[in-house]
This record gives C-alpha cells, structure tokens and sequence, in this order.
C-alpha cells in the first residue's frame, strides 16, 4: 500500500462542480482519478489542465452502472492508494412530478443514489484496510430545500444525505470521515442557457466551491465537519 501513490478520486469530473474540484486537487499537486461517463469530456479536460498539471488520471465510468463501477475501482486501487472518494456525479430534469418520465426517475435515482453508494461501498474495504479515508458527498441545498419541479432530485440528494448520516455511524470506529456538502444555485451546465443568462451574477461559481471542498479535505486533526450548507451570499434564488 504504501508503494502505491496516493490519489483522490472524483466521480462527475469533466464538467460544473467536479472540475473545478479535479482542477483544484491537481493544481495543489495532488493526483487525481477523474471518472465521467463521457470519454471524450475527459480527455479533453486532462489536455485542458496541463498547461498548470500533470496529475490527473481518467478512468472513465458510468456510475449508473453497478457492474461497471466494481471493475474500474478494482482496476483503480490496482494502481492507486485512494484516500479520498468525492462523490460528486449527478444528473436532474427539471419537470414537474406528474410530468417525470419512468426513464428520467431511473436515471436519475440509478446516477446521484444508487451510483453514489456503489462507489462508497467499493471503496470501504480499502479504507479500513488503510485505516482510514474521507468520503465527500456533493450534494445539494435541495436535499433539505423545497423547490417546485425537482422532486425526483431532491429524493435522489435526500436518500444520499440520508444514508450518509447512518453510514458515518458505522464508520467512525475505522478512522473514516463522512463530510456532506450541500450547495444552493451555483454556475453549472446543469442550469439552462436561459437560467444561466437571467441568474448566473447571483450564483456561487464553482472554482470557489471546489477551493471550499479542498479545504474540507486538507483537515489533518481530530475533527470532521459532518455536513456544510453553501449558498450564495443573497441566498437562495
């Protein structure tokens, strides 16, 4: 293990929030595993990020797909000492609860919930073989939040709040942290063009959430911040 170079993995990394995040862990000489579902996003991204670093790695993943995301992190922890696993791929419609489709409710309860937890889970082992690591969950202020037409969303960042909590229980003894973090409206491709046009100066940008997520994971004492609130400074919108 302690051959192995030590690497944070990011999942959602070629775009929004987990870019900046890869972008910010690599520039602080950090390496990082960036997995997204498309290949092409990520290669481009890695060519992006080497003006100011060389160390990213991509392993591409769908992590909608439970069976895919048992063999890249075997494939990962081969080559890797993770100690950090930020969860942070997510997929939303924004549509009224009778208008959601049976397609969008799997996809997106199978992506942010179901794929969330079957990255955790395939790292456990690891992390209490290592004695210890950190889990971050980037979820969402919608989690606790009403908002109207993110029903099937605000399920998907609840349940994982949810689990999380009873997760970090049952961890505590093996050294691990839990750290969620919940995010109000911050400049995305997960906006519309529209949304992004009439609100994007209201919005958190995502470098400074990513600067925010590494001081979390910089904390080296006794101590975890079980889960964080950001919103921008005028609140909601």
């Amino acid at each position: 293990m302690s051959e192995m170079k030590k690497a944070v993995w990011i999942t959602g990394a070629n775009s929004g929030i987990g870019k900046s995040i890869t972008y910010q862990f690599s520039s602080n000489n950090i390496c990082c595993i960036a997995s997204a579902r498309r290949e092409k996003a990520l290669i481009k991204m890695k060519e992006e990020a080497i003006k100011v670093s060389n160390n990213i790695e991509t392993f591409p993943l769908d992590v909608s797909n439970t069976n895919e995301i048992s063999k890249v992190s075997k494939k990962i922890l081969r080559e890797f000492d993770v100690d950090c696993l930020i969860n942070n791929a997510g997929v939303t419609t924004f549509t009224t609860a009778e208008n959601h489709s049976h397609k969008d409710v799997s996809e997106i309860i199978q992506t942010n919930l179901i794929g969330a937890i079957g990255t955790i889970t395939s790292l456990l082992p690891h992390f209490k073989k290592r004695g210890g690591g950190i889990i971050i969950n980037v979820l969402s202020v919608a989690a606790k939040k009403t908002f109207q037409n993110s029903s099937v969303y605000s399920a998907s960042k609840a349940g994982l709040l949810a689990y999380s909590n009873v997760l970090r229980e049952e961890v505590r003894q093996y050294n691990i942290k839990v750290i969620n973090v919940l995010p109000g409206a911050t400049r995305t491709p997960i906006w519309s063009s529209e949304m992004l046009n009439e609100y994007a100066s209201q919005m958190m940008s995502p470098e400074d959430v990513a600067k925010f997520i590494y001081q979390l994971y910089s904390i080296d004492y006794n101590l975890v911040p079980e889960e964080i609130i950001l919103r921008p400074i005028k609140g909601d919108l």
